[in-house]
């Protein structure tokens, strides 16, 4: 049985990026957001060996350090012919410096030292809701698309050389609104993130009045 939520959450992630696209996607339900940054909670080691058990890691460890509910996402970039790389390794990659030009410049390098043509990939969220109780629950989305040359400085991350299936455009190139893509009435969305947060929503918010 799904909970509610309601009041306050932290939202588990130290990136501006990922607060920004959370703290807009929460904003029809009236729940106020707080970080984890800006509560100066630490960073979990990250010890999963995918997204969802990353997630988790780090929701369960904001809900017991602030005593509220705590989301998380892990998400990632996997890119078909680096056989899903690099995945849950993806923020890694960019390096301490969240260089992600270097990040992306090295996928490149990387399939061109292959001979790969194809240039297939797909994004991946898994968001984990929990609570000081130990309670949780799991929501997933994925986007699939293809690899270009970096393009467009919206978004954030991967989103510059990431173009999503039937679009011209890659994220770096469209409106945060654009890339939610969210439709409250259908359930639809577009980013990975916004999937699983829909689904979410669907199971654990309620709009208010």
């Amino acid at each position: 049985m799904s909970r509610i939520l309601s009041g306050k959450v932290v939202i588990a992630t130290h990136n501006a990026g990922k607060l920004v696209e959370m703290r807009e996607l929460l904003a029809p339900f009236g729940v106020e957001a707080v970080s984890a940054g800006e509560l100066g909670l630490p960073e979990p080691d990250e010890t999963g060996t995918m997204f969802a058990e990353n997630a988790a890691i780090k929701a369960h460890a904001a809900a017991q350090a602030s005593g509220l509910p705590a989301f998380a996402d892990d998400s990632g970039l996997c890119v078909d012919a680096l056989d899903g790389a690099p995945g849950i390794f993806s923020a890694r990659w960019a390096g301490a410096a969240k260089d992600f030009s270097g990040a992306m410049a090295r996928i490149l390098s990387e399939l061109d030292r292959r001979g790969a043509t194809d240039r297939r990939a797909h994004f991946v969220s898994a968001l984990v809701l929990a609570w000081p109780d130990g309670h949780a629950e799991l929501f997933e989305g994925r986007v699939f698309g293809d690899l270009v040359a970096p393009r467009g400085a919206a978004g954030f991350g991967y989103d510059p050389m990431f173009r999503p299936e039937g679009f011209e455009r890659t994220f770096g190139e469209i409106s945060s609104e654009e890339k939610h893509g969210v439709d409250w009435q259908s359930g639809d969305a577009l980013s990975h993130r916004a999937r699983a947060f829909v689904a979410l929503a669907a199971a654990c918010l309620r709009r208010p009045g």
